[in-house]
């Protein structure tokens, strides 16, 4: 009964985390500007303070122009960098983001993560605060987003562009048969609609969920059966490591385990949550590039 709590703790904590990551930059309504009856066209005026509520956003607004971001989440991943240091947080853990808070420091857009923070999106286009809703599944919606911000800042998307492509520039010719393995009970992996899997595949990594489809909790991920993932049998498998439980330990419990390529030729590695499944921020995207690098450069790819 505990091993189960415990693993449906880790399930929980996946479930909430992941619905921060998912697909693109949308606007709500009230903030589009109509052009109705007249032949001009109106553009979205330049705005200089900026309340992120996702790590993601609060760094990307702050490698565009720093001096705008007024406001960050209580986030882990910004916690240990010491450019959010002087920054006062709208949200602590995993509570929702505090709407006195965010008003208070007079914002002229607020970024949230689509799926999560729109009922706080919506309360604030109420009282007439503009909001933007990003979600991120793809490099490519990672790429629309970062010029989308750079716009509304009136600042250089370049630089951090070049970043996103010297990350890729990592990838192998043509790496192992991947199978990544987000959590035990369920077993759950990213198929290609995923950040995670898009990561795969512009990584040159055959994800062997990518084509899976099936009943999941969460959107981009399929449940898999242990007779499943025997039948595939990847080169290397991915445990994301969600930081609080010995997952891969679990795993190793398992009857099936020992008959996996994988686990008999020693390629079973544990990887971040950050980075490989939800973004996070520039930097955990960037160690997930060298990361895997490194694994499939050490199996030969």
């Amino acid at each position: 009964m505990i091993k189960f709590l415990k693993n449906g703790l880790i399930l929980c904590v996946v479930l909430i985390l992941v619905s921060c990551t998912n697909s693109q930059l949308s606007t709500n309504t009230s903030e589009v500007n109509s052009a109705e009856n007249s032949a001009e066209t109106v553009t979205e005026a330049v705005v200089d303070r900026v309340v992120a509520l996702s790590s993601l956003t609060a760094d990307i607004t702050q490698q565009l122009a720093a001096s705008k971001l007024v406001g960050i989440p209580g986030s882990d991943v910004l916690k240990e960098d010491p450019r959010f240091a002087e920054l006062p947080t709208v949200s602590s853990g995993r509570t929702p983001p505090n709407l006195e808070a965010i008003v208070a420091l007079e914002p002229e857009l607020v970024l949230g993560a689509a799926g999560f923070h729109d009922a706080i999106t919506q309360r604030l286009d109420e009282i007439g605060i503009a909001t933007q809703l990003v979600k991120v599944d793809s490099w490519e919606t990672l790429t629309q987003i970062t010029e989308d911000l750079a716009d509304r800042l009136s600042a250089d998307a370049e630089p951090l562009l070049e970043r996103y492509q010297a990350c890729l520039a990592k990838a192998p010719i043509q790496g192992k048969s991947t199978l990544v393995l987000v959590s035990r009970q369920p077993i759950l992996a990213p198929n290609k609609t995923s950040w995670a899997g898009d990561f795969l595949q512009e990584f040159n990594t055959p994800n062997l969920a990518a084509e899976l489809q099936g009943e999941s909790p969460i959107g981009g991920y399929v449940t898999l059966s242990a007779e499943k993932v025997l039948q595939e049998n990847p080169d290397t498998i991915l445990i994301v490591d969600p930081g609080n439980e010995g997952i891969l330990e679990q795993f190793q419990k398992d009857v099936f385990w020992k008959q996996l390529q994988a686990s008999q030729n020693d390629r079973i590695y544990t990887v971040d949550y950050y980075g490989l499944i939800n973004p996070g921020s520039i930097g955990k995207i960037e160690e997930a590039c060298n990361k895997l690098g490194e694994i499939m450069e050490n199996s030969g790819s």
